[in-house]
Formats: C-alpha cells, sequence, structure tokens
C-alpha cells in the first residue's frame, strides 16, 4: 500500500506532468495570485480577481484592470514610475 504524503498544492492537478519546476513556478503565481493586494482606490487588501486581468476590492467594490494573475504587474510600476517622474519634471519646469 502506497505511503500518504503531504497534500499537494494547486499544481497537484497536473500530477507528474510537465516537470517540477514548471508545477512550482505555477503553484508560486498561483499562491501570490491569492494573497491580499491593496486596494488602488481605499487603500484596503481586500482586492480579489474576478477574472483574468479584472480585480475588485471587497470593500469598496472598485473594480480595475490590472495584470492577469497580479493587480499590478512589473511592467505597469515602472510605467508608473516613469510617468510619475516626467509629471513631476514637468511641473518643476513650469514653476
Amino acid at each position: 500500500m502506497a505511503r500518504k504524503r503531504g497534500q499537494v498544492g494547486s499544481a497537484g492537478r497536473f500530477g507528474a506532468r510537465y516537470g517540477r519546476v514548471a508545477r512550482r513556478r505555477v503553484a508560486d503565481i498561483e499562491d501570490e495570485m491569492r494573497d491580499d493586494h491593496e486596494c488602488p482606490d481605499c487603500g484596503a487588501d481586500r482586492v480579489e480577481r474576478q477574472g483574468t486581468g479584472v480585480w475588485e476590492c471587497a470593500d469598496c467594490g472598485y473594480a480595475f484592470t490590472g495584470g492577469a494573475y497580479m493587480p499590478e504587474t512589473p511592467a505597469g510600476k515602472t510605467v508608473g514610475r516613469s510617468i510619475r517622474a516626467a509629471l513631476g519634471e514637468e511641473a518643476g519646469d513650469e514653476a
């Protein structure tokens, strides 16, 4: 009889297929997706994924689009910083 092992994670649905690294990456991404995320409107840690790229705050009901697995992607953070820097420079030039 087989020994009882620990519980499988979200990538356990793949069984022995696709390799250990790919399954671990999927599990890490899905764990991160289910973490608490901060609402950009009210600041509460109650943002939940509604669908692919659609996120909604359970506290205030604010719905917004973001990444497929994260409300804000690394590329989105970079673009946001660039925009804020450009707007900051423009405000400094006008004064």
